[in-house]
């Protein structure tokens, strides 16, 4: 998986996929969209602008991954009894914020199964993804959500930069998820470079 972003004219970014890469992509974007959630369609005869100024959870999410994606605004999860003022305004934001951060998140994940889907297979099963300007936004912030993710669930902290979790055996079942943060985190970093001046 040696694959980075190129630019190209116009301001988007190209990368030549192989069938491999397609389908990890895709598949961890579905997984991705499936922890996120649905979103919350108006119910019909309802003024669909009311849903915009719909009131989200106020609580923080228990499972970790998803906290790490919708984090606490002023309390951390380690706060104390005295900051009891601090998770009361952690709350109020959160459940004015929580379904707009939700949903571009959703849109995000959308975007990178929806340009996946898009592509036509060259001779050997690759492809080359053309994204516009836009596109790479909602991929820069996808890609960001799966390493996030991913990332939660392997347990990786600063203090693993370059720890054990990098030098796994192959016979340890973390190594393809460190394999794919890893992954992940290149493609990141070569479209971040792409969009820069």
């Amino acid at each position: 998986m040696a694959s980075h972003f190129e630019p190209i004219p116009g301001g988007g970014a190209a990368v030549a996929l192989d069938e491999v890469e397609i389908s990890i992509l895709r598949s961890l974007a579905v997984q991705l969209l499936e922890l996120i959630g649905p979103g919350d369609e108006p119910v019909e005869g309802e003024d669909p602008l009311a849903a915009l100024f719909a009131e989200g959870p106020s609580e923080p999410p228990t499972d970790p991954a998803l906290a790490r994606l919708f984090p606490e605004a002023y309390a951390g999860p380690d706060a104390d009894e005295q900051d009891e003022e601090l998770r009361s305004l952690s709350a109020e934001f959160r459940r004015f914020t929580e379904n707009d951060l939700r949903s571009r998140k959703r849109d995000d994940a959308l975007t990178v199964v929806r340009t996946l889907d898009s592509l036509t297979a060259a001779g050997d099963g690759g492809a080359v993804l053309k994204l516009t300007a836009d596109d790479c936004q909602h991929w820069l912030g996808a890609l960001n959500d799966l390493r996030l993710t991913i990332g939660t669930r392997l347990d990786v902290s600063d203090e693993d930069e370059n720890g054990e979790l990098y030098r796994l055996p192959d016979t340890d079942p973390r190594k393809p998820m460190v394999m794919a943060y890893l992954w992940l985190g290149a493609l990141q970093e070569t479209l971040v470079e792409t969009l820069l001046p």
